[in-house]
C-alpha cells in the first residue's frame, strides 16, 4: 500500500474487478466485522458464521463484475451474505419445517417485543429454535415480508407468521424468567 494516501472503497473494487489478489484480500479485511456481524445472526455458531461469510465472499469475488457501481456495495454484500446464510441453513430448516402448522393458531399478545433493547434480543436469540431464528432475523432485523421469506425458505407465508410470533413468545419467556431469576419485576 502506498504510505500516506488511504485506498478508497470504490477503488478496492475496481481493482477486484481486474481480479488481483491483493485488492480481494484488501476487500475482504475491510468488510469481514460487517460480514460476521450479519453472518452471525443466522449461525448456530462462530465456525458456521465463518463458513458464510467466506463462502459469500467467494461468490462476491465470482460475480465482482456485475456489481453495480451506482448502488451502495454494503447493501449488495449483504444480500449474498443473507440468502448464503439462508441456502446454508435451508437443509436443516426444512428438517424442522415438518410440523404441521395449517392448525396452529398465531399467538396474539399485543406487546410484541417493543420493550427489550438491540442487546437483549442479541442475547436472547440464541435461545431460539433455528428456524425462528432465521425468520426473525428475515422479517425483524433486515426487513423482509413474509411473502419474501417464505420464497427463501419455500414455506407458506402463514408459516412465516407462525414462526415469528413464536419467536417473539419465547424470546418474551426468556427475558421474564431472566428478570424473576434476578429479582426484577415484569412489567
Amino acid at each position: 500500500m502506498h504510505q500516506g494516501r488511504s485506498i478508497t472503497e470504490e477503488e478496492i473494487i475496481s481493482q477486484c474487478k481486474t481480479g488481483s489478489l491483493k485488492y480481494q484480500e484488501l476487500l475482504y479485511k475491510h468488510f469481514y466485522g460487517y460480514a460476521m456481524g450479519i453472518s452471525l445472526r443466522y449461525s448456530l455458531n462462530r465456525d458456521d458464521a465463518l463458513e458464510v461469510v467466506n463462502d459469500a465472499f467467494i461468490k462476491v469475488f465470482n460475480a465482482i463484475n456485475n456489481f453495480n457501481s451506482d448502488k451502495p456495495f454494503k447493501a449488495w454484500l449483504r444480500t449474498i451474505l443473507v440468502n448464503t446464510a439462508i441456502d446454508r441453513r435451508r437443509k436443516d430448516l426444512k428438517f424442522q419445517l415438518h410440523v404441521e402448522l395449517e392448525h396452529a393458531t398465531p399467538l396474539s399478545n399485543a406487546h410484541a417485543i417493543e420493550s427489550l433493547n438491540a442487546q437483549d434480543i442479541l442475547k436472547l436469540m440464541k435461545e431460539l429454535p433455528p428456524i425462528q431464528l432465521a425468520i426473525f432475523n428475515l422479517y425483524e432485523i433486515d426487513g423482509y415480508s413474509h411473502d419474501e421469506i417464505a420464497g427463501l425458505l419455500t414455506i407458506p407465508a402463514s408459516s412465516s407468521r407462525v414462526y415469528l410470533s413464536r419467536a417473539k413468545e419465547k424470546l418474551r419467556n426468556v427475558l421474564r424468567s431472566e428478570e424473576q431469576k434476578h429479582g426484577r419485576s415484569v412489567g
